[in-house]
């Protein structure tokens, strides 16, 4: 049995790895719950899970008595470390929004725990600090993707018993603009770009994936996790969302990881490495899918993705100040204050603005990070 530590319980991926840690009581058991503010539904897990740690970041409220026996509570902006660092896990489920993410892996990774990564930021932002205290390959990985996409590629190099591959071919769903011109996806509403054809996922991921930002920010968690050149990464756009993603071997040959749109199994895949364990879920039943379909990424539609390239070759931390510019301009877009037109315009200005400062220390990075979000906003204000 492997005990688990959950960051950021009460959000989909969280709740999704809770129900599987109660469909394999036998498998898994919580050792530590940690949510931002949602007290209620928190409350309600530790009641079901009864872990020794839990935590609210968002600040202190009353702890009901029931809740209080036998677990200890923290608070505040550092309860997300400390409960990554201090509970008794085999595992650290970082599966938390935002920048803290990255802070929670190096801190899990102190304290010498596996880390089950759903968190983009942490290698978008600050890839070269996580993978110096992180392995992927082998039996033994003390990092292990949860994301659909480098899950797939991950199981795909699983089977390739140690042959290199030529290139990764990360899928995309195209979202919900993929049929749409130019000119009307610069002019989609907030209610439009939440409409996504196969997931459902918060607020900020289903904007992403509408813009393909989502795509861009997995091309750079690539590099870092698999040891990518940028030209080794390719993007295909897939409306299916079947097939998870791929890799070309030098024999030209591709395999591929297909399955249901359902995040429960690459959840599911961190949570058992190295073995599988039978899924509960429908089965993947090709006959009634029919046709599987791939498209190019037209980038006049869709600039984040060469935006991604173009910070990847920058080096040093153009890919933190990319992330930082894309969530501040989501957020003036969800907030009515920009165009989704202007999302990736800003990101592109701030960049061309910040540059690729150092990225070798976690200061330099979150650094970084405050300059892009200052001068994103900044942009903002100008449109």
């Amino acid at each position: 049995m492997r005990s688990i530590t959950i960051l950021g319980s009460t959000g989909s991926i969280g709740r999704q790895a809770l129900e599987l840690v109660e469909a394999y009581p036998d498998e898994f058991s919580v050792a530590a719950l940690c949510a931002h503010k949602n007290a209620e539904l928190l409350f309600e897990q530790v009641r079901k899970f009864r872990p020794r740690l839990a935590a609210l970041t968002a600040g202190e409220v009353e702890i009901p008595e029931d809740v209080r026996q036998g677990c200890e509570w923290l608070f505040g902006g550092t309860a997300l470390e400390k409960t990554a660092g201090l509970a008794p896990a085999d595992d650290v489920l970082v599966a938390v929004s935002g920048m803290v993410g990255l802070k929670a892996v190096l801190a899990a990774r102190k304290a010498n725990r596996r880390v089950l990564l759903a968190n983009k930021e942490a290698l978008v932002a600050g890839g070269a600090l996580v993978m110096d205290v992180c392995t992927v390959g082998g039996r033994d990985a003390t990092l292990l993707p949860v994301d659909s996409e480098h899950s797939a590629v991950f199981q795909c190099l699983n089977a390739a018993e140690k042959n290199r591959y030529s290139k990764i071919i990360l899928t995309a769903s195209g979202g919900p603009f993929r049929t749409w011109s130019r000119e009307r996806i610069s002019d989609a509403t907030v209610e439009e770009a939440l409409r996504h054809p196969n997931w459902s996922m918060g607020a900020k991921i289903t904007i992403d994936s509408a813009s393909m930002f989502n795509k861009a920010l997995e091309v750079i968690e690539a590099k870092w996790l698999f040891s990518a050149a940028p030209e080794q990464i390719e993007v295909l756009i897939h409306p299916q969302s079947i097939v998870h993603s791929m890799v070309e071997f030098e024999d030209h040959a591709v395999l591929a990881q297909l399955g249901l749109p359902d995040m429960k199994l690459p959840i599911l895949y961190a949570m058992s490495w190295p073995r599988r364990l039978p899924m509960q879920t429908p089965r993947l039943d090709l006959h009634k899918v029919g046709q599987l379909t791939f498209e190019s990424v037209d980038e006049k539609k869709f600039p984040a993705v060469g935006l991604a390239y173009d910070a990847l070759r920058a080096g040093g931390a153009a890919a933190c100040v990319l992330n930082a510019a894309n969530e501040v301009a989501a957020d003036a877009f969800i907030q009515g204050k920009i165009r989704f037109g202007d999302i990736s315009r800003v990101v592109q200005e701030t960049v061309q603005r910040i540059g690729s400062p150092a990225a070798d220390s976690l200061e330099a990075v979150l650094a970084a990070d405050e300059s892009a979000r200052h001068a994103a906003a900044q942009l903002i204000h100008t449109f």
